[in-house]
């Protein structure tokens, strides 16, 4: 009696496609494809910009993923260990993370670094809010792939020849692509070289957080022109005082630093200068009260303490008062 004998043959679809096909359409075949990927393989993009928070924004996305699941994949290429990396979709792999899910339905796109990077920065600018640090960061990477994938050196020069056949520049090309003016973009830019203190007060500045100092995106960009070491002496005036530099304060401050004659004495000189319609208010140097509160502790939260104390002192002598009588 004979054996059958079964071979394991691809679909015969499978091999009519090479014949039927462009070269083109394989490469396109091979160069994107949908799948689901555990989480524990997926990386995420290397100094990704963008922050990811357990914010609400975040508690309103793991509800979604919790009922209706993950609506639109996620973007990742494959690296050379088989691994992936996360090019869009990281609040959502979060979010899968928090619901207890394993995969994450994914795009796999075949991209360069370069593909990679400018991608990155494109499907993450479409979010509602971007603080200016977020901005800074990724509006500096943009910039950096735009010259290296239009064959430039990456020094800092902004505006080399972009990538298209028109003459744009680099700079161009990404104001026009975000929205904002080459001005603009430029500004954004400066704020990396802020020390992280002073850049997490430019993100106050859209946060709002009452308890932690703010200041605004003028006076920061000439405050990035100060070295590290001079921001930190300013840093520590601004947070013994609990204020911030007024846009005049900081061109003094960048134009005494240019002149070589920035130091504690004269950055202490220029932060006391009454502000244009300032009001005055009380001083009180941190030192004197590190015994009562510990370090970190906000300035506002200090406030409010001093503030119920003396209302509790208050009451104590009305107190001893109505006893005496």
């Amino acid at each position: 009696m004979k054996k059958e004998l079964k071979l394991d043959l691809p679909p015969a679809d499978s091999l009519l496609d090479p014949i039927f096909t462009t070269q083109e359409q394989r490469d396109d075949a091979l160069r994107e494809r949908v799948m689901k990927i555990p989480l524990s393989e997926i990386d995420p993009f290397p100094d990704h910009p963008f922050l990811v928070k357990h914010d609400e924004a975040m508690q309103d996305m793991t509800e979604s993923v919790k009922t209706f699941g993950i609506q639109t994949p996620a973007i990742v290429r494959q690296k050379e260990d088989g691994r992936y990396e996360l090019i869009s979709g990281h609040r959502r792999k979060m979010a899968s993370e928090i619901v207890g899910l394993t995969e994450l339905l994914c795009i796999v796109r075949k991209l360069s670094d370069i593909e990679a990077t400018i991608a990155m920065i494109d499907s993450n600018l479409q979010r509602e809010t971007i603080l200016p640090s977020e901005k800074a960061k990724s509006y500096k990477m943009r910039l950096d792939a735009m010259k290296k994938q239009a064959g430039r050196p990456s020094q800092n020069n902004y505006s080399p020849v972009g990538n298209n056949l028109s003459g744009k520049t680099s700079s161009a090309e990404l104001a026009d692509t975000v929205g904002e003016s080459k001005n603009q973009i430029f500004r954004y830019v400066r704020l990396n070289e802020l020390i992280p203190q002073i850049l997490d007060m430019v993100d106050n500045s859209v946060i709002r957080d009452k308890s932690n100092l703010q200041i605004a995106m003028r006076p920061a960009v000439e405050l990035s022109y100060l070295s590290a070491e001079q921001q930190n002496i300013l840093l520590e005036e601004m947070v013994a005082n609990d204020c911030t530099p007024s846009h005049d304060q900081a061109i003094q401050m960048r134009q005494s630093a240019e002149e070589g004659k920035l130091d504690e004495n004269v950055i202490q000189s220029i932060m006391q200068e009454t502000k244009p319609n300032q009001v005055e208010h009380f001083k009180m140097r941190v030192e004197r009260l590190s015994k009562f509160f510990s370090p970190n502790t906000p300035a506002q939260k200090i406030e409010d303490t001093i503030i119920r104390a003396l209302e509790l002192l208050r009451e104590r002598e009305r107190t001893r008062k109505g006893e005496a009588r």
